[in-house]
């Protein structure tokens, strides 16, 4: 197993609600219809989930559409505040105690410096009317460089990586397929080596081809990186083939966390059990 100092971020108690919540829904036993509070109306969209990212591994998140995946994801990101919760980055070398908690210029630098984010939509990852190029010099400007030469050799060695002609690089993404577009989006989430890259539902409404292409990629990077990933889906087929653990969200919440074979061939817990027997 893992030892705890190889843990390179680390989540606890970490909540997400839309609305104000009420004496009833605040109560950790209060019963809620799907993740909505019967009396106030509250979205409680993430609760008290916990968890620890390792070195060098892949968690996987999987659930159905609203259970909390994405949202998480955005917090992670700083997409979204947290609505209570503590964030933990040991590898920061100004590692503080909760990063929910730093000055908004500092969650830039994390932003830009430890975390790579891929987005399901790449719309939101990458300037559609900028050239590949300018994209991932975006990127490593944002985090201080200012080299051209070496951002456009940054940007030549991750674009050959994620299999983008060079002769395509001064080209928008907006003219590239969807494939082509995530495989941008990939290389300018790794263009700054982060440790952590964050995947969100990235093979939704591609190809299968071009899925599996897309996986291969990822699995690629990792082995040759090392970088510690959390891919969400709510295909279990994606999350056998990448992930060494696997957490099941449901309605906000960590439903079952484990090994992904266990999980996959020994679900417990009567939602996992459905998952898996549909795809069997």
């Amino acid at each position: 197993m893992h030892k705890t100092d190889d843990v390179v971020l680390s989540i606890k108690d970490l909540s997400k609600q839309f609305g104000n919540g009420c004496d009833y829904c605040k109560d950790d036993s209060a019963e809620l219809q799907k993740n909505m509070c019967p009396h106030c109306n509250t979205v409680h969209a993430v609760k008290n989930v916990s968890f620890d990212l390792y070195e060098g591994e892949i968690l996987g998140v999987v659930g159905e559409s609203g259970s909390g995946k994405s949202t998480l994801m955005k917090m992670l990101y700083f997409d979204q505040e947290a609505s209570t919760g503590t964030y933990v980055l040991p590898e920061d070398p100004n590692a503080e105690d909760n990063v929910f908690l730093v000055s908004s210029q500092r969650k830039r630098q994390i932003r830009n410096e430890q975390l790579g984010m891929v987005y399901q939509n790449p719309m939101l990852g990458l300037k559609m009317d900028f050239s590949s190029v300018t994209n991932i010099a975006e990127k490593l400007i944002a985090s201080g460089n200012r080299n051209v030469g070496q951002m456009t050799d940054r940007a030549d060695h991750f674009l050959n990586k994620v299999n983008i002609p060079l002769r395509r690089k001064y080209e928008a993404p907006k003219n590239f397929s969807g494939g082509m577009q995530q495989r941008v989006q990939i290389a300018k989430a790794l263009s700054n080596y982060p440790p952590i890259l964050l995947l969100d539902e990235v093979t939704t409404g591609l190809d299968l081809s071009v899925q599996a292409d897309v996986l291969e990629l990822i699995k690629e990077i990792q082995r040759d990186m090392g970088v510690s990933m959390i891919v969400v889906s709510h295909d279990l087929a994606i999350i056998r083939m990448l992930c060494d653990r696997t957490m099941v969200m449901l309605d906000g919440q960590v439903i079952e966390h484990g090994i992904t074979d266990q999980i996959l061939e020994d679900p417990q817990h009567e939602y996992t059990q459905q998952l898996v027997y549909s795809i069997l």
